[in-house]
């Protein structure tokens, strides 16, 4: 039986007497200090130069629709990191409008606890569609008074998104630099979850046209639900007309059942969802910021009877 070399034996202390710090644990004392230093910058930026506090802006609410697969909401909350590094005084909140918690009247009844007067919801959806007009709203109506709520658009579509998608595909594998020949025999389908309300449709529509326009090749808009086609029949319909290196590109803000069954009718490659990645956080708080510099909507006069 071989002596262990001290040298490589991780039991053995260090020379001044004490363990080695593992990478596990640096690693978590990063995480640590950069969680606290943000705490303090962001407290820090709410006081003015003379020590006067300053007023605290519309909280930002960003909601999500909510999902079984729990990589859904892991992937959100990374997301919800991105946009409070790049906005540290900001309050940054989570609702769901189904099947995760917090749901959103009960993040927008804390909204109301922490002592915030207005707050910004911002959907994480991708068109605009029954959850854009109705759900939100009606899950709003029930926040305690006297917390004041406005409702940003959807986050599309818009050119970061495309952007986004781009990035997607790129990691995917899809070339930026093609032949003239191989462009001639590519083509995308941009995988979408799919709506009843005409609206969302001509939302997707417009985001396909600008990743067609971004991408110099055909991008045909598919959908896994409520409308029509189908990625596996868009899929076909682009390989009849001699497009045979088709990509799928996820339009979807989060891994889950629908954006892996569009994967699965991929020909080629099939990028991943939107997800955390940065230019999303961008997109967020663009959209808080668009709502904020909105107008709102006057009172309704009531007209006294004559």
């Amino acid at each position: 039986m071989t002596a262990s070399n001290p040298a490589h034996d991780e039991s053995s202390p260090s020379p001044g007497g004490s363990r080695p710090l593992d990478g596990a644990h640096l690693d978590s004392t990063a995480q640590l200090m950069n969680a606290i230093t943000s705490r303090l910058g962001s407290q820090l930026s709410l006081v003015s130069l003379n020590g006067a506090r300053r007023p605290v802006p519309p909280a930002l609410v960003l909601v999500a629709h909510g999902s079984r697969d729990p990589r859904a909401l892991h992937t959100v909350r990374i997301l919800i990191e991105r946009v409070r590094e790049l906005r540290p005084h900001l309050p940054v909140h989570l609702g769901h409008i189904e099947l995760n918690e917090p749901l959103l009247p009960d993040t927008l009844a804390a909204v109301h606890g922490e002592g915030t007067g207005e707050a910004v919801l911002v959907p994480l959806l991708l068109s605009r569609g029954y959850h854009v007009k109705r759900d939100i709203p009606e899950a709003a109506a029930t926040a305690p008074a006297p917390l004041r709520t406005r409702f940003a658009a959807p986050l599309g579509p818009h050119p970061l998104l495309v952007e986004t998608l781009y990035a997607r595909l790129v990691e995917a594998g899809w070339r930026t630099g093609m032949s003239d020949s191989a462009r001639r025999a590519s083509g995308v389908v941009l995988a979408a979850a799919g709506s009843r309300d005409p609206d969302a449709a001509v939302d997707t529509r417009r985001t396909a046209q600008l990743l067609a326009e971004r991408l110099g090749v055909p991008v045909v808009p598919a959908y896994a639900s409520a409308a029509a086609p189908t990625v596996a029949a868009a899929v076909r319909a682009m390989a009849a007309r001699g497009r045979h290196r088709i990509a799928v590109a996820s339009y979807f803000t989060a891994p889950g059942r629908f954006a892996t069954e569009c994967a699965a009718a991929a020909p080629w490659i099939a990028a991943e969802p939107l997800g955390d990645h940065p230019a999303m956080a961008r997109l967020v708080l663009h959209r808080y910021d668009q709502a904020l510099a909105t107008p709102e909507p006057a009172p309704a006069r009531v007209l006294a009877k004559a």
